[in-house]
């Protein structure tokens, strides 16, 4: 099976390649390991004015919390990246830059154009409102203000190792 807007396969775990696995662990994981692993690298030659609002952003998903039937890479990438990656750089980081400070977005369903066909479905879209107190879906500006807030040393200069939920409240599947 192939997910139509991605044409990626998905489906069970039980039946996933490892060649789908590592090109989800690759794009997802490795990926923002390697970009995290330059930027810190690069800290190391900056100026104290610069190491003193360094952040790091970086994106989870509800998956990660709450697994994702038939996508259990995806779900097991951003989990990984929300509690191991993102909890072992926070303690790294103050080791280059002593008020740099790593936390994770964790967005639940945006109506993007990856998933916006998916949401037209009422099958697929009401049992996702269903969960979700707020009776909404989260827009791409919701996410990016979170962002924002995070990477701002003067609003959030005292958060770190942290994974905030953009998601209405969503309590997982039903």
């Amino acid at each position: 099976m192939f997910d139509a807007l991605s044409e990626t396969p998905f489906g069970p775990i039980v039946d996933m390649t490892i060649e789908q696995w590592d090109h989800t662990i690759g794009a997802n994981l490795t990926s923002s390991f390697l970009v995290c692993r330059e930027f810190l690298r690069h800290m190391r030659a900056a100026t104290e004015s610069v190491k003193d609002r360094a952040a790091i952003v970086l994106i989870g998903s509800t998956s990660g919390k709450y697994g994702e039937a038939n996508h259990g890479d995806y779900a097991i990438s951003k989990s990984a990246m929300m509690y191991g990656l993102t909890t072992t750089l926070k303690s790294e980081i103050v080791k280059i830059a002593p008020r740099g400070r790593v936390n994770c977005i964790a967005p639940g369903w945006v109506p993007t154009p990856m998933v916006q066909e998916a949401l037209n479905d009422p099958a697929v879209s009401g049992p996702i409102l269903a969960a979700t107190p707020l009776k909404k879906f989260a827009t791409p500006l919701d996410v990016a203000n979170q962002i924002a807030i995070l990477s701002s040393s003067a609003v959030s200069g005292h958060v770190t190792g942290q994974v905030i939920f953009v998601e209405g409240g969503c309590v997982g599947d039903l």
